[in-house]
């Protein structure tokens, strides 16, 4: 039986006390909600995004409520732009790597052109693969981290199907980046897991869309906060395990 969506922020879940998180494509959509729900829970929330206009409208959003957040410039698919900010960062407790692009949707694989299939990648996964490797090693000195990868059930082995060859490579493989870095760090306080939003009402899941971003955040904010002996190398949909 699945489990119902929680309220948002679920209350039972345990409080930030000020742990920094970054969130990635932070500015519209789940990121924002994730942003949101992450600032709710007492956390300092970095927003990630490429456009400083719409990032600082959701640190404003944020800061209009009491919330501790701030505008971070990071286009994923920038190794430059990864660096620098990279480097700003400073300490980082959570890291939710939600960035995404979906250009191929309704496509054949016959016909997808492989300049396509290469920039998907440089979003969906080679981003989030350089976020992992620049962040993880602190928060494994530090004993303490959680790295959430926001992936999809088109990226499921179980649920392959046709078309969008591009969007479904790019999560198959985060998915496996995901258990590769989990079992790195087991053992050391770092918990790393991936999640399946649902069908969300965003740009890029369309207004028809049956989920709420809010909805799809629970879970994303459940895994950011599990305790010390919570799970890792886990895929999740409404906090229950999904197919790989």
């Amino acid at each position: 039986m699945s489990r119902a969506p929680a309220r948002f922020p679920d209350p039972a879940l345990p409080r930030g006390s000020g742990r920094r998180a970054l969130v990635t494509g932070a500015n519209r959509g789940l990121g924002r909600a994730i942003a949101l729900g992450l600032g709710r829970l007492g956390h300092h929330v970095i927003v990630g995004a490429r456009q400083r206009r719409t990032g600082e409208d959701v640190v404003s959003s944020m800061h209009a409520e009491g919330l501790s957040a701030e505008w971070l410039a990071l286009d994923v698919a920038d190794a430059d732009s990864i660096a620098h900010a990279t480097a700003v960062l400073g300490t980082l407790d959570v890291l939710v790597n939600n960035a995404a692009i979906l250009v191929d949707q309704g496509v054949p694989a016959l016909e997808v052109p492989l300049e396509v299939v290469r920039h998907t990648f440089e979003v969906n996964t080679l981003g989030a693969i350089a976020l992992m490797q620049a962040c993880a090693p602190g928060m494994r000195t530090r004993g303490f981290g959680r790295i959430v990868n926001v992936s999809s059930d088109w990226g499921s082995q179980a649920m392959m199907a046709a078309h969008q060859l591009a969007y479904r490579l790019s999560k198959t493989a985060l998915n496996s980046a995901t258990r590769v870095f989990a079992d790195e760090l087991r053992g050391t306080g770092v918990l790393v897991n991936a999640m399946h939003p649902g069908w969300v009402r965003t740009d890029m899941g369309g207004a028809n869309a049956v989920r709420t971003p809010e909805a799809a955040a629970d879970t994303v904010l459940w895994l950011a906060t599990l305790p010390a002996d919570g799970p890792t190398s886990g895929f999740f949909h409404d906090r229950q395990p999904h197919a790989w």
